[in-house]
């Protein structure tokens, strides 16, 4: 049959998991890095995805698909809380979640504990929990970070931390709308010098970077964000300066 439903453009999509955690029927996941529609008939065509992808890459299209099955969508959905209940899977469909371990072969060295020197200046780190008129955070350079960075990047402190101000959340465990609103105040009031962000190669972490961009081009502040991936094997994979809207 000829009916409405969603398209995702994968060239746009850049695998925040938004989208997935809107959809009630459970018609999204993301794989490899993308979120993709898993079946038609899980899908009703109605687009409450739409408002919360970010880059624009969902829209609603009509074309030949299967009809919608709201019976099928609940079996799905039992089935998808089943697995998670056993640890099989996640809310989101995020393949970050998925247990693994990493054999060391050469354990890192630490020469001694006194030799290492904490280089965190202010409290508290949580950007749930930190004032929006910190004194701290006036003209600071700000460091956005996604919670789980610092016990994947060995050199963190050294590296990132010394120097700037540090904001830490978890996109995935939080809500991305309210980090928004909170981070465009933060930029308004405290106008910072500079602004790093560090999230993790997951795609689901890519939503603290988002949340960082959007909320500094709403808050019409034009300092340059500068974001780098870490890998969970402690890399930095990439580096990238999203331009200015």
């Amino acid at each position: 049959m000829k009916r409405k439903i969603i398209s995702i453009d994968e060239n746009l999509c850049n695998g925040c998991g938004l989208c997935v955690k809107k959809c009630a029927e459970g018609a999204l996941k993301i794989i490899k890095g993308k979120a993709r529609l898993v079946s038609e008939i899980y899908c009703d065509g109605l687009g409450a995805c739409i408002g919360d992808c970010p880059q624009g890459a969902i829209k609603i299209e009509e074309r030949e698909a299967s009809p919608f099955d709201e019976n099928e969508v609940h079996k799905h959905l039992a089935d998808s809380k089943s697995k998670l209940t056993n640890g099989l899977s996640n809310a989101c469909g995020c393949p970050g979640s998925t247990p693994q371990y990493f054999e060391k072969t050469n354990p890192p060295l630490i020469k001694s504990v006194d030799s290492i020197e904490s280089s965190l200046s202010t409290w508290p780190v949580q950007l749930r929990l930190v004032p929006v008129n910190a004194p701290f955070l006036k003209g600071a350079d700000l460091l956005i970070c996604a919670d789980c960075v610092p016990f994947a990047f060995p050199d963190f402190h050294k590296r990132f931390l010394d120097g700037r101000v540090v904001l830490v959340g978890c996109p995935k465990l939080d809500d991305i709308a309210y980090y928004h609103e909170k981070l465009k105040d933060i930029f308004r009031e405290a106008k910072p010098k500079s602004i790093t962000v560090l999230r993790m190669e997951v795609p689901c972490c890519g939503g603290i970077a988002q949340a960082v961009i959007s909320a500094r081009d709403d808050a019409g502040y034009d300092t340059k964000i500068a974001i780098f991936t870490v890998g969970i094997r402690g890399e930095v994979t990439r580096e990238e300066v999203p331009p200015k809207v």
